[in-house]
């Protein structure tokens, strides 16, 4: 009867609490949205399933979740999650990323890469919200702002650096909006956009050379280096991952950077952050501030890139179409494609996705210099 009493006390069923089950239900609706609806499965099923992993409870004193971890014993769950909480992962998929990325586009007509930078606008905002209206410290107020970069690795990876408290919070608010992006952006562009200006059409981008798409991923990673050094493991990683593609020689190590490596890690970074997103230190005031604050940041960037591409068009004899400016934030490639899908809304045969990837992968570049900056200022 001891050992039956001490079973019953041990399982899930008797631990659980109101938190727990309310993570459950949120990792159900992850999981519903990246099968049914298909809204960024590869990143919204894994975090699903990782809160459903984290919200199940187990005795105190059990060396089990991430956080378990004793000088004498970690568990399996903190093992992985030592690649979340070092970095190791978001520099490793932004290897990947690089191997993944065509930059002929940004460099065929390199005045997009100012629309990359103008989508930042949201980061810089809602850090000002974040440290002076709602008395966020400022480390943490960065790390919240870059939420409005739609990058997910850069987004986990400064959190790390200046917010670990609320690692969880950040980075699910972040990938929650990078899927969502078919339903945030579509509004704010064509509230922004008359008709005329969303008619506009753009002649094709020039052919790039080989040489050029060789000298640029160098060429950028010098200038954006020294421009903030202090990210420099994303900046190397996503550049060398580029050089490797472009170059024609290291064919087999960019054909791993761009699969193997991407998905694995892909695979463990949304596992460990939804384990991480546990009931009793997730759902608190303060993440709900968050997810708010990610919102305005995402929002605000959006419309950043298109303002500023209608801006330039005061002073461009050849117009461009400013719904690529909401493509500035740097969720590669959905954010284009959202620029082609409202762009053919109005006009069937205007093709606007090449050109929207130009401030798209820009915009890779602008957060991660963005979360430099941030870091060399209050890491």
């Amino acid at each position: 009867m001891e050992t039956i009493q001490l079973f019953i006390e041990s399982t899930g069923f008797l631990n659980i609490s109101m938190e727990n089950l309310i993570m459950l239900v949120v990792g159900v609706i992850f999981i519903f949205l990246a099968i049914k609806k298909e809204f960024e499965p590869l990143l919204l099923l894994p975090i699903g399933f990782g809160i459903l992993i984290g919200n199940i409870p187990y005795p105190p004193g059990s060396i089990i979740g991430v956080y378990d971890a004793t000088p004498e014993m970690k568990s399996v769950l903190n093992i992985l999650y030592y690649g979340v909480e070092t970095g190791l992962y978001p520099c490793l998929i932004f290897l990947g990323i690089g191997a993944m990325t065509d930059f002929s586009t940004l460099i065929s007509n390199p005045k997009t890469v100012v629309l990359g930078a103008a989508a930042q606008a949201g980061v810089f905002f809602t850090f000002f919200v974040a440290s002076t209206l709602l008395k966020f410290d400022v480390a943490t107020s960065a790390a919240i702002g870059l939420i409005g970069g739609a990058d997910g690795p850069t987004s986990i990876y400064i959190a790390i650096m200046l917010a670990p408290k609320y690692l969880a919070p950040i980075s699910i608010a972040a990938y929650s909006y990078m899927a969502l992006i078919p339903l945030i952006q579509p509004p704010i562009m064509k509230l922004l956009t008359t008709k005329k200006e969303r008619l506009i059409r753009m002649p094709p981008p020039r052919q790039v050379s080989k040489t050029e798409k060789i000298i640029f991923p160098i060429i950028a990673f010098l200038i954006s280096a020294f421009i903030a050094p202090a990210a420099l493991p994303l900046l190397g990683l996503l550049f060398l991952g580029n050089l490797m593609k472009e170059s024609g020689v290291t064919t087999r190590l960019a054909k791993t950077a761009a699969s193997a490596i991407v998905d694995t890690f892909t695979i463990f970074i949304g596992v460990c952050v939804g384990a991480s997103a546990q009931g009793t230190t997730f759902l608190t005031a303060d993440s709900i501030k968050i997810f708010v604050l990610g919102m305005i940041a995402f929002g605000i960037s959006t419309a950043g890139g298109v303002i500023f591409a209608k801006t330039m068009n005061l002073f461009l004899k050849e117009k461009i179409n400013p719904l690529i400016g909401a493509a500035g934030v740097s969720a590669v490639p959905d954010a284009a494609r959202v620029a082609q899908m409202v762009g053919r809304k109005e006009d069937p045969d205007n093709h606007l996705l090449m050109h929207a990837m130009g401030p798209n992968v820009a915009g890779v570049i602008g957060t991660a210099i963005a979360a430099g900056i941030f870091l060399s200022l209050f890491q």
